[in-house]
């Protein structure tokens, strides 16, 4: 027996080979019984309704069909293992119709492909799983804008570089991080808009002659608009794009806060401190208190961007047409990516809810520092009427001098400035004491920058309190979206259970 027979003997001689199988239509099956059916079953539902009322099929055949469809045990379907009798679980549903209903279930595929309708299938799909990852970073919204509100006064040295750079706030810190955070809600947002469309009536590419509703299987569906060029509906695969675009944004923008949040959990830092739930003991070092839950959000997060660029390298290249075989393969990367995304934001929403902040250090640190020295300089350019330029010339010197002497920036002299003053402008300033000390405050440096967006606590309030509507007016759009689904929902189930008990 030569190779090419012994392969086929193994492999087996008709469509699925045994390889191919177990490579990709047995995991595509796992999948698709785990995300897929439910969908399925609620396009079944509607395309139904919309034969129906477009008179395509009787009255009494929508009866027959609706109980075929009531029949189906979605349960034993679930647990079912693919056996290769069927290509998908699309063909083992249909079988099931077949069975119950006899040949006129095969009405059921008037004016649909398996191509309009696995690409509405898998937009539903991700709007549900977008829907709960939105819900998910709307809850450490809330959290961080509670945490934001607590620290309107706490004092911390903002960073630059990774130097020291001016004194502001915790709270200016994390309305930032809120605001980095907003933009990812507004980009899932749009993405979800964009996923949120209908394919149903695209059929294999160029729609059908049969006179079907795409309007009505759109608004039955509950989706937000049409795909109205039937290639684009087939061949578009930017709305998965869109949205691993979208989460890999969010997932590097969070990474980037959890790295500092790991810095300043360190005992050099000594600025937060864990809850005891979200740390682990040494096993050898008594003292050690690991923060784990943020390392595990650092390389989680990284694992999230990994799961996105796999999309994206999956779509790159492939034909401007039908590719529902590629996107079997690449949908699961999408969904994962946005299960993680909701796990980190509800883990990290509960870190930042339990987490202690140690004020005292930052404030001492900060008086200390000479990240206040920007107000010295602007004050020279008040007092003296002395260019910018000439006033930083003197305050560096006088840093310089500090430095070589070992003080700190709260330690600076009067002295100090006119003896630099002196070497650079050849003359006293005429700054007194008072001012010296006020200029080095950093909670004065903090209370003057009252500018849009500066770390005043007054203007931190004002943005917490825009940012709150901001948030109760995403709350109210996402709870809008998810009532529209499940109307739908509720609306197909009765229809069709009326149908199958008439």
């Amino acid at each position: 027996m030569g190779y090419r027979e012994e392969l086929l003997q193994s492999e087996g001689s008709s469509f699925p080979g045994k390889t191919y199988t177990e490579v990709v239509l047995e995991p595509a099956f796992n999948e698709a019984k785990e995300n897929l059916l439910e969908p399925m079953m609620a396009i079944n539902k509607a395309h139904l309704i919309m034969l129906r009322e477009q008179k395509l099929i009787t009255k009494e055949e929508s009866k027959q069909i609706a109980k075929a469809i009531q029949s189906l045990d979605l349960e034993a379907l679930r647990y079912s293992t693919y056996t290769g009798e069927f290509e998908d679980l699309f063909f083992q549903v249909e079988n099931q119709l077949l069975e119950h209903a006899g040949d006129i279930a095969g009405n059921l595929h008037i004016a649909r492909s398996r191509n309009d309708m696995g690409i509405a299938i898998y937009r539903m799909v991700l709007r549900e799983k977008l829907a709960v990852t939105l819900s998910s970073a709307l809850l450490l919204k809330d959290h961080l804008l509670d945490f934001a509100e607590e620290h309107l006064g706490t004092v911390m040295i903002g960073y630059t570089h990774t130097q020291q750079a001016q004194p502001t706030t915790l709270a200016h810190y994390m309305t930032a991080v809120l605001d980095s955070l907003n933009r990812d809600i507004r980009r899932m947002k749009a993405a979800y808009a964009n996923c949120n469309r209908s394919s149903m009536g695209a059929a294999a590419l160029t729609t059908s002659g049969f006179a079907i509703s795409r309007e009505r299987m759109m608004n039955l569906l509950a989706f937000d608009e049409l795909i109205e060029n039937s290639y684009d509906a087939i061949s578009g695969a930017d709305y998965i794009g869109e949205i691993a675009t979208a989460i890999q944004l969010a997932a590097i923008n969070l990474g980037r806060v959890v790295q500092d949040l790991l810095l300043w959990c360190t005992q050099e830092f000594a600025v937060l401190k864990v809850g005891a739930p979200y740390v682990q003991i040494s096993s050898i070092m008594p003292q050690k208190r690991n923060p784990v839950s943020l390392e595990h959000m650092r390389a989680l997060l990284s694992s999230c961007v990994g799961n996105t660029n796999t999309i994206l390298s999956m779509i790159h290249n492939t034909p401007f047409g039908d590719i529902v075989d590629t996107e079997d393969d690449m949908q699961p990367y999408a969904w994962k990516s946005l299960d993680m995304m909701d796990k980190l934001y509800r883990l990290l929403a509960a870190v930042m809810g339990t987490m202690e902040v140690n004020k005292e250090v930052l404030r001492q640190r900060t008086e200390r520092s000479f990240a206040t020295v920007t107000e010295l300089a602007d004050m020279l350019v008040r007092s003296d009427a002395l260019s910018f330029r000439k006033a930083h010339h003197i305050v560096s010197e006088v840093v310089k001098n500090a430095l070589a002497n070992g003080l700190y920036a709260n330690q600076i002299t009067l002295q100090s400035v006119n003896d630099a003053a002196r070497q650079v402008i050849g003359r006293d300033v005429s700054l007194d004491e008072e001012a010296l000390r006020r200029a080095m405050d950093p909670v004065h440096f903090v209370d003057i920058r009252t500018l849009p967006g500066g770390p005043n606590p007054k203007e931190m309030k004002r943005i917490i309190d825009d940012r709150r509507l901001q948030y109760a007016s995403h709350l109210q759009w996402l709870q809008e979206a998810r009532e529209k689904r499940r109307s739908a929902t509720q609306h197909l189930d009765e229809v069709i259970l009326q149908w199958s008990e008439a």
